[in-house]
């Protein structure tokens, strides 16, 4: 009875250990069958005029090549000029903003007022004030809404998380450039800046795929012709639901591989915040 209870445990699904690449590609395998055959069958006929509105993934994979390489390029470029111009301004702001307050704590709450109204605000009425007041770019050049809502979709976050980790400080350290004679100014460029870089790090992670969105969201109020947006309203128009799920993916794909990027950017500059050493 020993050995065969010993059998019966050593097949326990919780002692079988699979490596991470493995258990994401199950995963990916698993929602692209899922997507397939509801696609084929449940939702075959879902759509406006009997038009198949969720395509299979050879429909959209074929859609994709077919559409051509010069077309996404066209578009994510713009895109993605709106997103870093917006992603640059807004995260500048969000850091000048949390050092100010280290230096004038009296600013605390005049800076997380404005960051919580900035958040709290829906982005939608933002942007339909935006494009009354800004010019309309020419063709093929950023949108200027678009650059403002991606500013304005990273800056609560990285406002909160540059603070806590300013704040985060170590006392004693603190303690010692005061003994010394030492300025608030002093504390931040000798101990805080040094300590916030995890947070200030994820917080600037984060912010990527956020300025993205912000800036395909800005898009859609920008009466530009050229972009994310654009072309996702055009596929749309056209009926053309697998261009539509082409440009969605892409656009994941590419707010994923900035996600990352940072990520490793954040992992060479902050090593300890993963639990690694140099």
């Amino acid at each position: 009875m020993t050995t065969d209870a010993a059998k019966a445990r050593a097949i326990q699904w919780e002692d079988i250990r699979l490596p991470a690449w493995l258990t994401g590609l199950i995963g990916v395998v698993g929602v692209v069958a899922l997507w397939w055959i509801l696609a084929a069958t449940v939702f075959a006929n879902v759509g406006p005029g009997g038009a198949q509105a969720i395509p299979t993934p050879p429909q959209v994979v074929g859609e994709f090549f077919a559409t051509g390489w010069e077309f996404y390029v066209r578009n994510f470029s713009v895109t993605l000029a709106e997103a870093g111009i917006g992603y640059a301004w807004g995260n500048g702001l969000a850091l000048l903003l949390a050092a100010l307050v280290l230096i004038v704590p009296r600013l605390e709450g005049v800076v997380m007022q404005v960051a919580i109204l900035t958040y709290c605000v829906p982005i939608v009425a933002i942007g339909l004030l935006i494009v009354v007041i800004v010019p309309v770019p020419a063709a093929g050049d950023p949108s200027p809404t678009a650059v403002i809502l991606a500013a304005l979709s990273c800056f609560f976050t990285t406002v909160v998380g540059a603070l806590l980790g300013l704040k985060a400080a170590d006392r004693a350290s603190l303690d010692v450039i005061t003994v010394y004679g030492g300025s608030r100014l002093t504390q931040l460029r000798k101990v805080r800046l040094i300590a916030s870089l995890p947070s200030i790090l994820n917080a600037l992670q984060i912010a990527v795929p956020a300025a993205f969105l912000g800036a395909v969201l800005g898009e859609f109020f920008g009466k530009i012709t050229v972009g994310v947006g654009p072309a996702m309203i055009s596929a749309q128009q056209a009926l053309n639901a697998a261009r539509v799920w082409d440009v969605a993916l892409v656009s994941g794909a590419v707010a994923l591989v900035g996600y990352g990027l940072l990520g490793v950017v954040a992992r060479a500059v902050a090593p300890w915040s993963k639990g690694s050493a140099r």
